[in-house]
């Protein structure tokens, strides 16, 4: 990475065009910009450059700003400094990053847009540290960061206001810093080296592989389900909001809600007690305080009178203030505590955020399990791996499964995680570490491999060995005595909007192949439209849409001034699965002329055929009516 480091009276840009075509579209603010007393950082990524690189570049950033006494900064993408230049996408996500450590000691720091091109206009200042060049590599980091004190960078202090910074965990510090190895676990129990082992038939396992290994997150081009999301009328960006919120139309709400109720089933009737809890924590709460920096996650700050929340980025701060709470037998256990959060929240990285793949507000399932002993988590690990299976092969999204645990725990325990291998029928991947980073020991996870040949994690389960000594959580064993349970955190289905947003992708990889797309029929808040010939019919269309409703379907009727050609073709682009055709033929016979989505026929039948048909395809599924106005000249275009 190159840096050249001017502290100006005051620097003013402006974009002018895109420099590459691949770059996002920014905002009207964004195009713009000047700030004063400003130490402008000029910065060309170049080919090989790391997290570890733009750490040690922060390291140096920061310290010539408290030199100069600068107000702000300005990081500025600037490709002119080097002819190495890294990829565009590896660009845009190492200059996340840069930015992310530059804002921990800068809160209010500023980033010019990358990608384009950009006028400018500044007046440097004339003293000797005014101007300054370095070239930061990975060489002799381990000396740049005693020089500049351990954890100058990587800590932030709680107890300062940092309502526009990201607070970033010890955990995710540590995380960033530690060194894993990848292995590949095949059906027999053996390890093998990733560069060595012959995927063959495992495609998707040695894209997942590469993902894991490259840790390119950033995408070069626009995922596919976002294009999808926004013509289907399921849900957008919300500009009013912060990046990676979302405002979600009465057909996208209608799925999540769905979603949300068909795990939520699964759960309670696995055991689980359903809760609520808040979606702010204090800062100096000791338990949450510990906790907070074992979780490799970076938090919203909110400010409410003197004191500061974060706002939770899983259910597990009130559910584990709760299991303290409670008095709890070795006959209780194992213990299922269960919410499905609205919402949680992650301060992802800017460069990362991708549609509903990764966003910054979501919808947890999530699930934590009090048990007795190893034994006993092992087993209900095992139970909810299935689970979990279960939950992605009904959906209908095929998966790859990766295995982290730490080095020692692996050894000891090496013929059950070949089990798992033998039950999926084939590979897995394996992260080994030597020294835990946060508060679990193992963890698997189940990940989607979208358009772009990037991994998504949806379902997983840890094995937590220390919040139930965070939290003075206990039980009273068969000897009467005070004991720590371990814990298991658990999300059958992972965050719901990655579920859809999986559902897209998997729709958009239908498409290329020319394939119809279509969502399960459960799922798709449309069941049956219903199309008159003419208005003639428009009565008996009526009667139908009621006779449909009281079944329990999701019927509309397309009552427009529009021709049927065109009614049918809208139903087609709204992958609505079934389409009934009605003129005279229909109203005298009683019979309806049904286009069936997912085989392209044709075929005469009676309202309660086609209502059964409905039923039969959401065998098992729970309902809900439809949000809208059932006749569609009476609904708003989104």
């Amino acid at each position: 990475m190159r840096i050249l480091e001017l502290h100006c009276d005051y620097f003013s840009y402006k974009t002018e065009k895109k420099a590459l075509k691949s770059v996002a579209d920014i905002k009207e603010e964004e195009k713009a910009g000047r700030v004063e007393n400003v130490l402008v950082v000029f910065t060309s990524i170049e080919e090989g450059d790391t997290a570890e690189v733009a750490k040690k570049a922060a390291l140096e950033i920061r310290k010539n700003f408290l030199e100069v006494k600068a107000k702000t900064i300005l990081l500025h993408p600037y490709a002119h400094l080097s002819s190495k230049l890294a990829r565009p996408a590896e660009a845009v996500y190492m200059l996340g990053e840069l930015y992310l450590e530059i804002k921990n000691f800068a809160p209010d720091a500023h980033k010019s847009p990358f990608g384009y091109y950009k006028s400018f206009e500044m007046r440097c200042k004339g003293h000797p540290l005014a101007e300054l060049s370095k070239t930061i590599t990975s060489e002799n980091l381990e000396r740049t960061l005693e020089k500049a004190g351990k954890d100058a960078v990587l800590e932030v202090s709680l107890s300062k206001s940092q309502a526009e910074a990201d607070v970033v965990s010890q955990s995710l510090a540590t995380e960033s810093k530690m060194k894993s190895h990848f292995h590949i676990l095949d059906l027999d129990g053996k390890l093998h080296d990733i560069q060595n082992f012959n995927f063959g038939s495992f495609g998707g396992l040695a894209e997942f592989a590469e993902y894991e290994t490259k840790k390119v997150r950033s995408y070069s081009e626009e995922p596919p389900h976002i294009k999808i999301m926004k013509e289907q009328a399921l849900v957008d960006y919300e500009p009013a909001s912060d990046s990676g919120h979302f405002s979600w139309r009465p057909k996208g709400a209608l799925m999540k809600k769905l979603l949300e109720k068909a795990i939520t089933d699964i759960v309670v009737d696995y055991g689980a007690m359903q809760v609520e809890t808040p979606i702010m924590y204090d800062f100096e709460h000791p338990a949450l305080k510990k906790y907070l920096n074992r979780f490799p996650a970076r938090q919203y700050v909110v400010k409410s009178d003197n004191k500061e929340f974060f706002l939770r980025f899983a259910a597990c701060f009130g559910q584990f203030i709760m299991a303290h709470s409670l008095t709890i037998s070795h006959r209780h256990l194992p213990l299922k505590i269960y919410e499905l959060t609205h919402y949680s929240f992650r301060r992802e990285q800017s460069g990362e955020l991708a549609g509903l793949k990764r966003l910054r507000a979501f919808s947890m399932p999530d699930m934590h399990t009090l048990c007795r002993d190893f034994e006993s988590a092992k087993n209900e690990f095992e139970s909810q791996f299935h689970k979990c299976r279960q939950w992605n092969e009904d959906m209908e999204i095929p998966f790859e499964t990766a295995f982290r645990v730490q080095e020692d725990f692996f050894n000891e325990n090496k013929e059950w995680y070949s089990k798992f291998a033998k039950s999926l029928g084939k590979p897995i991947l394996l992260e080994l570490f030597k020294e835990r980073y946060a508060y679990f020991i193992t963890k698997f996870e189940m990940n989607f491999i979208d358009n772009a040949r990037k991994a998504s994690g949806l379902s997983t389960v840890q094995i937590d060995v220390e919040n139930s000594e965070t939290f003075d959580i206990a039980f009273t064993d068969e000897d009467g005595k005070k004991k720590r349970p371990l814990i298991l955190h658990a999300s059958i289905p992972g965050a719901i909007e990655r579920v859809i947003y999986a559902l897209l992708e998997l729709n958009a990889m239908k498409m290329k192949e020319g394939k119809t797309p279509m969502f399960p029929v459960w799922l798709s808040p449309t069941q049956i439209r219903i199309v008159p010939l003419s208005e003639k019919q428009n009565k008996f269309c009526e009667k139908l849409l009621k006779d449909l409703k009281q079944m329990g379907i999701r019927a509309d009727f397309d009552d427009r001034q529009e021709t049927m050609q065109k009614k049918v073709r809208d139903a087609e682009k709204e992958w609505i699965p079934y389409v009934a055709v009605v003129g005279d033929k229909e109203e005298a016979s009683g019979n309806l002329s049904v286009r069936i989505r997912k085989n392209g026929n044709n075929a005469q039948l009676s309202v309660s055929e086609i209502a059964q048909l409905i039923k039969n395809e959401s065998l098992n599924r729970p309902f809900e009516k439809l949000p809208l106005q059932d006749k569609l000249s009476l609904r708003p275009i989104f």
